[in-house]
């Protein structure tokens, strides 16, 4: 054993949780709209270093969860410095770990997207783990849940609407509700920051596990504040009796991107292995939809999409001529080839393609979704088959409705497209503020 390091954590653990309990004292209990629970936590008198509701939780010696039952919700973002939250409240002796559910991709994250994720024991705890990605499952059996007084979700959001993780959260609280069994979010930061709010507001009548509610394709909530607008709103059935808690982040505000928080990350799946693709993302995600490749099958997915009939060269000329904001734009040829871990099967696979590089020069002014449309209409209006080039199913679904494939088809331009969505944006900031706990 490393005496130093012990020591050093030990102390550190010992100040957190005074810390903690500190700001535990300062809490005021509250009813929030439409029944939400929550302890909204005082601001102390010297602001903290950023801390995650995982950490907070630990560092209070997860007093929380004293003398419960756990069952958790994770992933391998699930971590509370070098070590996941998994072992730290299986080894506690105040809290009796009792089952994992695993989302898209898995607790360990190494699945690929779509892939099925199977039952099976964690080596390391013993404890049984439940597939919440395999077959039509996508929330706890109600004999999974037996045993159980909370449910404790843990997971790194990207802050997109169609980036499952946060079905995953809604389905589960659901499940909890189901069986009067309490939930609580270990809250974690939007890395795309808690004020950018951009795209369409999903329509009812494209519901799907790539979108669940009704909010914009960036929405600009932590998962926290998520849960408690699902809950709020009703946007799940059964959950108006739901005891929810949220252990809320430490030193985060509204403003902060994830470059400011001097944190390394975790690639929340395996096609989002760096932050500056966790933000290009929420644009480029739309390339599923179309007969282009949307990079997969490369080390860079995302960053760069392409097409077998594209011209790099005249792409981004087209680009650049729009002169937007925190991107530059680059002509690429790639190859998607099969990668293991990331994707086996990719569209184009062993062809080469023609396309656009972005990146990233200025976080706090790139707008991804934004940039998505911008780059979405030029391949379109370069297509030689514009009636091929959507899958208008898909577009409804990642999208959230059928006007981004009218808009392209009767030729309007992008700066249209984004104006378009600009009072629904309006009237979900509005109806998001009771439910924020972050300024």
């Amino acid at each position: 054993m490393n005496l130093r390091k012990y020591t050093y954590d030990v102390m550190k653990r010992a100040a957190y949780g005074c810390l903690f309990l500190f700001v535990l004292a300062c809490t005021s209990s509250s009813q929030e709209p439409n029944g939400t629970e929550s302890s909204v936590v005082a601001e102390p008198a010297n602001p903290t270093p950023f801390q995650t509701g995982a950490e907070m939780l630990v560092a209070s010696d997860l007093a929380p969860l004293a003398g419960k039952r756990v069952g958790l919700i994770v992933n391998h973002t699930a971590t509370v410095g070098d070590e996941h939250i998994i072992d730290a409240i299986h080894r506690a002796p105040n809290v009796e770990l009792v089952a994992l559910f695993g989302p898209e991709h898995g607790i360990r994250g190494d699945e690929d997207a779509g892939a099925q994720v199977q039952d099976g024991i964690d080596q390391q705890s013993g404890v049984p783990v439940y597939s919440l990605y395999q077959g039509d499952t996508r929330k706890p059996a109600p004999e999974s849940l037996q045993g159980i007084d909370v449910l404790v979700f843990d997971i790194q959001d990207i802050g997109a609407r169609f980036y499952t993780y946060i079905s995953t959260l809604g389905l589960t609280m659901q499940a909890a509700a189901e069986q009067n069994i309490a939930f609580m979010v270990l809250d974690r930061p939007n890395p795309l920051g808690g004020e950018y709010v951009s795209g369409y507001v999903l329509e009812e009548a494209n519901t799907s596990f790539v979108g669940q509610y009704p909010i914009p394709v960036a929405h600009g909530m932590t998962t926290g504040e998520l849960a408690r607008l699902i809950k709020g709103e009703a946007y799940l059935e059964g959950l108006e009796n739901l005891v929810l808690s949220v252990i809320e982040m430490g030193g985060w505000s509204r403003n902060m991107t994830w470059g400011q928080l001097n944190r390394s990350w975790i690639p929340t799946s395996p096609n989002i292995p760096d932050v500056e693709t966790a933000f290009v993302y929420a644009g480029t995600c739309f390339f599923e939809a179309v007969e282009a490749s949307e990079g997969r099958g490369t080390r860079t997915p995302f960053l760069q999409v392409g097409s077998t009939w594209g011209n790099a060269d005249d792409l981004v000329a087209t680009l650049n001529a729009y002169q937007l904001d925190g991107v530059d734009f680059e002509p690429i040829e790639f190859t998607p080839v099969s990668l293991e871990g990331m994707s086996s099967n990719p569209r184009f696979k062993d062809q080469q393609v023609q396309g656009v590089m972005q990146a990233v020069t200025n976080y706090q002014t790139y707008r991804p979704i934004e940039t998505g449309i911008h780059v979405l209409h030029a391949f379109y209006s370069a297509s030689p088959s514009q009636a091929g080039f959507i899958n208008e199913r898909w577009l409804r679904m990642l999208s959230g409705t059928d006007r981004l494939r009218q808009a392209l088809i009767e030729g309007n331009e992008p700066q249209e497209i984004i104006d378009s969505w600009a009072d629904e944006i309006a009237t979900f900031i509005e109806l998001r503020e009771p439910y924020l706990l972050y300024e």
